[in-house]
């Protein structure tokens, strides 16, 4: 019979690719990992891995037990979930990675709420915040660093989900074209009036880093339009695109939670004729969503996503 442990090591190795970086996260020795595998090894009677280079890697059967350890530790995750509120155990920490928006939108409600609630609250919760990307936020999952990731994806430019990881939908929000409204005037384009993207094809540009999947995005927005975006200025910090933006440096598409709470004079914000949509969701490692407190906190989300959600659909009429 398989071992599971050793099941979680190799899966381990699978994740962070090294024996020495498996046995840190593992708080083992590397030589202890290295006997683990070779014991699984016997167990199964095939080569689990093989050396590339200096480091290992795995076989084929090691990937087919890798893609099965998956469903049998997100089984145990979720009989440790199960147990766990029998117990009526609710306090832990729970780490989150999102992105600066989505942070600043939704989790710093979530996190007033959280220190509002007191004894009184149904699960005590404490929260750790880092601010990620969604390409680093899903490594971090993947690598158990944090225990529920807050990303997005475009319509232009989908994300898959991890395996072993499953996902909830918090909301969807439109991508703005942001002009200056002299540079709205010049291209003929009246207030909040849609807008065809071919028509800014000679205008410069202003876009987050290329390192973003916003720059991505808009990249492939204008290149649907027929043309390359000329980028003029380069800032990952969406505050500081709209104060470009109403300094009339540029054109810029930001999705509509990017938009400060007090932007910094005049901007003139426009639909697109061909609709791009950011979706924002959570992703957790299977089985640890029905943690008590990871559960709870999952409410709290969606509790600020359909506020956020309301706004919106105000704004737009």
């Amino acid at each position: 019979m398989l071992d599971v442990r050793r099941l979680q090591i190799l899966q381990y190795l699978a994740t962070y690719g090294t024996v020495a970086a498996a046995a840190q996260a593992l708080h083992l020795t590397a030589p202890a990992v290295s006997q683990q595998l070779a014991t699984l090894e016997r167990e199964v009677g095939l080569p689990v891995v093989e050396k590339h280079g200096r480091t290992l890697r795995l076989t084929p059967v090691g990937e087919l037990l890798v893609s099965h350890a998956e469903i049998v530790l997100s089984d145990l995750a979720s009989a440790e979930s199960d147990l766990e509120a029998i117990r009526g155990g609710g306090r832990g920490i729970v780490r989150i990675a999102a992105f600066a928006s989505a942070a600043r939108t939704l989790i710093a409600p979530v996190w007033n709420r959280v220190l509002g609630a007191g004894e009184e609250a149904e699960v005590s919760l404490m929260l750790e915040l880092v601010e990620q990307e969604p390409d680093a936020a899903l490594e971090s999952l993947r690598r158990r660093d944090v225990d529920l990731a807050v990303v997005h994806a475009y319509t232009v430019l989908p994300r898959d989900v991890p395996p072993g990881c499953e996902q909830t939908k918090l909301l969807e929000e439109p991508v703005l074209l942001a002009l200056h409204p002299d540079h709205a005037t010049r291209l003929g384009i009246g207030p909040g009036e849609t807008v065809d993207l071919g028509r800014l094809s000679d205008s410069p540009w202003l876009t987050p880093g290329p390192e973003t999947s916003c720059y991505e995005m808009i990249q492939r927005a204008c290149g649907a339009a027929g043309f390359v975006p000329a980028v003029r200025s380069r800032s990952s910090d969406f505050s500081v695109l709209t104060a470009l933006v109403a300094a009339g440096a540029g054109a810029a598409l930001l999705p509509r939670m990017t938009l400060p709470d007090a932007i910094p004079g005049p901007i003139s914000l426009h639909p697109l004729l061909h609709p791009v949509t950011r979706t924002v969701y959570t992703v957790s490692r299977s089985g640890t969503f029905r943690r008590p407190d990871i559960r709870h906190l999952g409410k709290l989300l969606q509790q600020a996503a359909t506020e956020c959600a309301e706004i919106l659909r105000e704004e737009n009429g």
